[in-house]
């Protein structure tokens, strides 16, 4: 980059840090990392996730657009920063060829090195299972992923097709046999309430995902968002919305199974094997600080949300002009993030500790939304042991519909 670029660049950047690039008074220091790979084969048509298809010719200049935002962002004077998680997202991360992928890898090691106080840190990629070939899983293992993640979805083939995927269930239980025989940790993901999919279908579903032992599990209902190509046929009555009751038994008997068979429910959509939570995931849900990079990625650094354009050929020419990506800069103050801390927190089925709260935030939590809370706790969504908030089986189920009350100060 000239020095004219150099010095827009680093403008911006303390834009997304606060004034001055000065630190608000937050607890933490960024442990880890998300980097967002847009690209994917096809897009299904439930998807709303920034990313483009079939567009392999775009996979070298997204690199180099990573490689600028990365220099701009955390500069090339500083050793590499220290990290305890890393999360290739997507998109499908692996899209990219293996040549591509250790391109990738390069790149990151430049910037991040495992920090050596955290043994066992987690490094997960996302992927399909059509991509998932013998050499594949071997090179990255070998580059240092920990941990697969699956967009398995569902195992039925009638479901598949609806769903618009393309690997079928002997795809899937070959891709989690080679995890498993590189001794990766390997988590799955499944999509309930599709169309009119009985319990006994959706039971097949889980029994056959936990013949895959995996260590993790993460269980979706499906959602209809405007944009899609699901949304659109919604609205012409192609497809057949499930009805939230039935939604709610398919999501009763999810946690049925996997307690029954001794995964740990620790999170309103994550299921796990005791010790293999998503330690990434855990970082947003706990409200610690995360850098992100790529299209349409969303990071949090000292006490600031930001979030990079969504298309890709336009993050690729904004880096390429030294241009920010930044679309959406979210610092709004310490209440707010009080606010978001606290729902954050609450998808965790430890909940929080109100004490905790007042530490990490300073802020009051009676000040905040204490009548809100005192409600739910009398109506049965949340319950109390001293100071722990946490949801009860009632307002796990109706969680999503209880966090516009606590984000907003009206």
């Amino acid at each position: 980059m000239d020095s004219r670029t150099s010095n827009k660049v680093k403008c911006e950047l303390s834009q997304v840090l606060g004034p001055g690039g000065t630190r608000p008074v937050w607890k933490h220091d960024s442990k880890s990392v998300y980097v967002h790979i847009p690209f994917c084969a096809q897009r299904c048509g439930y998807c709303n996730f920034a990313l483009i298809a079939d567009r392999a010719d775009l996979v070298e200049s997204f690199l180099e657009a990573l490689a600028r935002e990365l220099q701009w962002r955390l500069g090339t004077e500083h050793p590499p920063r220290s990290i305890e998680t890393l999360f290739l997202g997507g998109g499908t991360p692996t899209f990219l060829s293996l040549a591509q992928a250790e391109r990738l890898v390069t790149l990151l090691r430049k910037y991040f090195v495992w920090d050596a106080q955290a043994p066992n840190h987690e490094w997960s990629v996302e992927a399909n299972p059509n991509d998932l070939t013998s050499e594949a899983v071997a090179h990255w293992s070998e580059l240092g992923v920990t941990r697969f993640s699956l967009g398995v979805q569902s195992f039925r083939a009638a479901k598949l097709q609806l769903l618009e995927r393309t690997h079928r269930a002997l795809d899937i239980q070959r891709a989690c046999d080679l995890v498993r025989q590189h001794g990766r940790q390997l988590s799955l993901d499944l999509i309930f309430a599709v169309g009119d999919e009985t319990l006994a279908e959706w039971e097949s579903d889980l029994r056959a995902a936990i013949d895959c032992c995996p260590q993790h599990l993460s269980t979706y209902q499906l959602t209809y968002e405007k944009g899609t190509q699901f949304w659109n046929r919604l609205q012409r009555g192609l497809l057949n919305e499930a009805d939230q009751d039935h939604a709610l038994r398919l999501y009763q008997r999810t946690r049925e199974m996997l307690l029954a068979d001794g995964f740990e429910h620790y999170e309103v959509s994550n299921f796990c094997r005791p010790g293999f939570r998503s330690r990434h995931n855990c970082v947003y849900w706990s409200g610690r600080p995360y850098w992100a990079f790529g299209p349409g990625a969303a990071g949090y650094i000292d006490g600031c949300r930001y979030v990079n354009h969504s298309s890709t050929t336009t993050y690729i020419k904004r880096m390429a002009l030294g241009e920010s990506p930044v679309v959406e800069l979210d610092n709004d103050g310490d209440e707010m993030r009080a606010r978001e801390y606290f729902v954050f927190g609450m998808r965790m089925l430890e909940g929080v500790d109100l004490q905790v709260f007042a530490d990490e935030t300073g802020q009051n939590w009676e000040c905040l939304f204490g009548d809100q809370l005192r409600h739910d706790l009398e109506i049965g969504y949340f319950c109390r042991n001293n100071h722990r908030i946490q949801l009860t089986p009632t307002g796990l189920y109706i969680s999503d519909t209880l966090w516009p009350n606590y984000l907003s100060s009206s």
